[in-house]
């Protein structure tokens, strides 16, 4: 891993291992990820072409009740592993953790406790040449001593500061144990690096933000003593001054200075609390004020992380590495997010600074840090895999990566489009005009921007999906086109190759199809027409074109005999021709096309279609009226924002065969109408529950019908997009109500 600045930055990976502390509650990222028990992911990691990882032997899980019963049998398998395969461990030792349920983050004796965890790590495995003994000190000490967040919960500035010196103790004490028996041992010491910015008023607290982001490289670095800035303000937590001292007789320089950064690392100070979202406004040294993320509130955006990489270089001269990269987003921007870091990381390095890698984070996703580790609510972020599946699936930013790391011609169309941050639609509030100072760093990220953008042709342009899948893609920044019959008849060979001559697209989305399933009984030669030969034709053209392909399918493909979810290996027996016709579709589309990707789904509902069964019935029975529904046909409805979302990720990942998606709950027809009604405070009286042999179909029905998956459950709870799906229409009748108004105010 040594390297000069002149050799190429190299590409590092990162395993989200946090094991935090709420109350006497312990969150371990490993158990919900998995990686504990499955030793094959090392294989996967060294698959993406990383030179070094990010790799935990935490002392909480190795010796939770001291050295004498340790267990090495994980770090024993999983270190040699990673030597075995070329990837070099950086071994951490404390990951957002407070130790053993015996210690804590200000417990006088965490230091030392921690080193002799250190010292036995190094000897039992003396050829690990890379530590991190704690991973971001500063960070932690604020959400467990001055934020409260996790334990010790500490909400006041001398336990935020003991918190920060236990820490940076244990770094140097831990680094002299680990030397004791490699001299060559090597400290990556990691925290958050951001900026603050702010209005004039906001400027002292700006100022003193921007000075405490350094406190735990100041600290090992030896630079903390009555001449540093913050001096009066460490020294008036009460804490003696001889502890802040001691790290100038005993300094541990970093030998690689590790920069996390996230969208939420530099920050908007702004005195004038009424413009901004309640949850962005608090008090701190008196001074009642806004805080909130830039990318939010900025008119023009901040250039990133390049200025901050060279403030760190200016600071330390000192090795970097960005030892985080991650973004909570969608698939593309979590693209675009990476490679706007990697590089901005060239882009220092060529101004001087040595940077040696950029870390992709988190290798396998992470979860609940929307709630920063607090709960076990199951908010999951994808990384380069997805741990969703049965094993481990490789996200478009393993892809992505394989292609930086070997230094290959970037091919996926979506990194032509900006990351949400730079995009127009970012703001949370009134946007605020950017100061002169940041505006002149700001620079125009060049990848991809002179390229001509390949679209994804969605077809179905009056339809509730094509329509859906437009919208999603304007708010994605995904290049499309939606197409109706005029512009591309599906079933007409010579129609479809004009459209791809004409478009040049990367994919299509065939949202459109014949939907009628009582009409589809007397009028089969359409049906079959556009739900059967229209994809087939689309699977041929995409091969000769080289195009990916995702169509939609049913789950009235399925006679509904087993009575429990059907996965997406059962087999399919429909009872109606436009069962029949999902099935031969496709039958032949992966006989065609084996790279093409089939959703089939169920039951829509969602915001924009006023035709939907949820529409219907709570407008319906609102208004007083009666309203029918089946009280024995069970189905698994699906919000089609939900449903889109997940199916462009699929693509963009270039995920191909039958896959299953709905929001994963089997109800009735009536108790889906019963659940939204309670939940929207509709009286259900007027609702007719009925056998859904009553209901004068023509088309013979399954009378269960619910889709399981034996893939990946990919769509959250039924209760959580039911509870969105009531808001957006809570809002949009607020606005319906406000235009009235308005409208009779202007009469």
């Amino acid at each position: 891993m040594e390297q000069t600045t002149t050799r190429p930055i190299e590409l590092w990976g990162g395993l989200e291992c946090t094991v935090n502390r709420v109350r006497d509650d312990y969150f371990s990222q490993m158990e919900r990820n998995g990686h504990a028990t499955r030793s094959d992911d090392l294989e996967r990691f060294a698959s993406l072409g990383i030179r070094a990882i990010r790799y935990p032997v935490l002392w909480e899980r190795t010796a939770p009740d001291g050295i004498a019963t340790a267990d090495w049998s994980w770090p024993d398998e999983r270190l040699p592993g990673l030597q075995k395969l070329g990837v070099t461990p950086i071994v951490g030792l404390v990951h957002h953790g407070s130790g053993p349920r015996h210690t804590s983050l200000v417990d006088p004796g965490f230091a030392e406790q921690l080193a002799e965890f250190a010292g036995a790590v190094a000897r039992r495995y003396p050829w690990v040449e890379y530590y991190t003994p704690v991973n971001e000190p500063l960070t932690t000490a604020r959400f467990s001593g001055l934020y409260g967040v996790w334990y010790p919960h500490g909400r006041d500035e001398r336990t935020f500061i003991q918190a920060l010196l236990n820490q940076c103790r244990a770094v140097v004490l831990s680094m002299r144990a680990i030397r004791e028996v490699n001299p060559a041992a090597k400290l990556v010491q990691t925290d958050d690096l951001g900026k603050s910015y702010g209005t004039p008023e906001m400027e002292n607290l700006a100022g003193f933000y921007n000075e405490r982001r350094w406190l735990s490289w100041d600290l090992l670095c030896g630079k903390v003593g009555p001449e540093h800035a913050l001096w009066d303000y460490l020294t008036a937590t009460g804490i003696d001054a001889s502890e802040f001292l001691w790290f100038r007789d005993n300094p541990c320089p970093p030998d690689v200075i590790g920069i996390n950064y996230y969208i939420t690392s530099e920050r908007w100070l702004d005195h004038r609390v009424d413009r901004y979202p309640p949850e962005f406004v608090g008090t701190y040294r008196d001074l009642h004020h806004a805080d909130i993320h830039t990318a939010r509130v900025l008119a023009t955006p901040t250039p990133g992380i390049g200025p901050l990489l060279q403030e760190a270089w200016e600071r330390y001269g000192l090795p970097l590495a960005v030892t985080e990269a991650h973004i909570d987003a969608n698939r593309e921007d979590q693209m675009r997010w990476l490679l706007e870091i990697w590089e901005a990381a060239q882009e220092a390095q060529r101004s001087g600074a040595d940077v040696k890698a950029v870390t992709v984070w988190a290798l396998l996703g992470s979860y609940d840090w929307n709630c920063l580790v607090t709960a076990c609510k199951g908010y999951y972020e994808p990384g380069p895999f997805d741990v969703r599946t049965p094993r481990p699936r490789p996200t478009a930013v393993a892809g992505l990566m394989r292609e930086l790391s070997a230094a290959r011609p970037l091919s996926h169309p979506v990194l032509q489009g900006q990351g949400w941050w730079r995009r127009p639609g970012r703001f949370y509030c009134q946007p605020v005009a950017t100061s002169a100072a940041i505006a002149s760093l700001t620079v125009e990220l060049q990848h991809g921007r002179k390229q001509v953008v390949q679209p994804i042709l969605i077809t179905g342009a009056t339809g509730t999906l094509g329509r859906a899948f437009a919208r999603i893609c304007e708010a994605r920044n995904l290049s499309y086109r939606l197409i109706g019959r005029q512009d591309m008849d599906i079933a007409d060979p010579a129609s479809v190759e004009r459209a791809l001559q004409h478009y040049q697209p990367w994919a299509i989305i065939n949202a459109g199809g014949y939907v009628r399933v009582d009409e589809a009984e007397q009028d089969s030669e359409r049906c079959f027409r556009e739900n059967t030969l229209g994809p087939s034709v689309l699977a041929i053209a995409c091969i000769r074109h080289n195009v990916q392909l995702m169509t939609f399918s049913s789950d009235l493909v399925f006679d509904g005999r087993q009575q429990a979810p059907y996965v997406e290996s059962d087999n399919v027996s429909p009872l109606n021709i436009y069962g029949r016709s999902k099935v031969e579709a496709e039958r032949r589309v992966l006989d065609t096309h084996p790279e093409a990707l089939v959703v089939r789904t169920s039951a829509f509902f969602g915001p924009w279609d006023s035709h939907n069964f949820l529409t219907l019935a709570l407008k319906t029975l609102a208004a007083g009226s009666a309203f029918v529904a089946a009280n024995d046909v069970t189905v698994s409805p699906t919000y089609v924002p939900d449903l889109v979302h997940a199916s462009l990720d699929l693509l963009i990942d270039r995920e191909k065969g039958v896959w299953h998606l709905t929001n994963a709950q089997p109800i009735t027809w009536a108790d889906l109408a019963l659940k939204a009604c309670a939940m929207a405070n509709v009286d259900p009286s007027r609702l007719e529950a009925r056998p859904g042999s009553s209901l004068d179909y023509i088309a013979a029905r399954p009378t269960y019908s619910a889709l399981g998956t034996e893939k990946a459950v990919l769509l959250p709870a039924l209760d959580d997009a039911l509870m969105r799906y009531l808001r957006l229409q809570e809002q949009a009748a607020e606005e319906d109500a406000s235009g009235a108004a308005a409208q009779v105010g202007n009469v």
